[in-house]
């Protein structure tokens, strides 16, 4: 099975990535980058942290994280409205390079994480993510 190239050889971000980045980063932009973002990574750090994630899918997933964590990207972090949907699309285009990875109890790890953060988590949102990323 070929692996799906995500955007930008996503993989060249894997050195930015570190658990403690990716959590420092998450707790500084949640509310700008919105529930969607937040919920792309969670999914992919569990699917990360799993240990039945082949070694290749991690190093992608390590990619994207990177990639997320980097302050400076093809669209700046600070840019309002814009500044994260790169991040996203990367996310995105990852996730559905690894989503045999995501399983029930790994979306369930997420979505339990994300209400832990966010007071108003709209659980039919997270439906629509994923639905969204099942496209094409």
């Amino acid at each position: 099975m070929e692996i799906q190239k995500t955007p930008h050889n996503i993989e060249k971000y894997k050195d930015h990535y570190s658990e403690s980045g990716l959590f420092a980063k998450i707790g500084k932009v949640f509310k700008k980058a919105g529930m969607k973002a937040v919920y792309y990574v969670l999914l992919l750090y569990y699917v990360l942290i799993d240990e039945n994630t082949s070694w290749e899918h991690k190093g992608i997933i390590l990619g994207a994280l990177g990639y997320f964590i980097l302050p400076v990207d093809l669209l700046p972090d600070f840019i309002p409205l814009a500044g994260y949907t790169d991040d996203i699309a990367a996310l995105a285009a990852c996730i559905k390079t690894i989503m045999k990875n995501i399983t029930p109890s790994i979306k369930r790890k997420a979505v339990q994480k994300l209400a832990d953060w966010f007071t108003d988590v709209e659980y039919s949102k997270m439906e629509e993510y994923d639905e969204e990323i099942n496209k094409d």
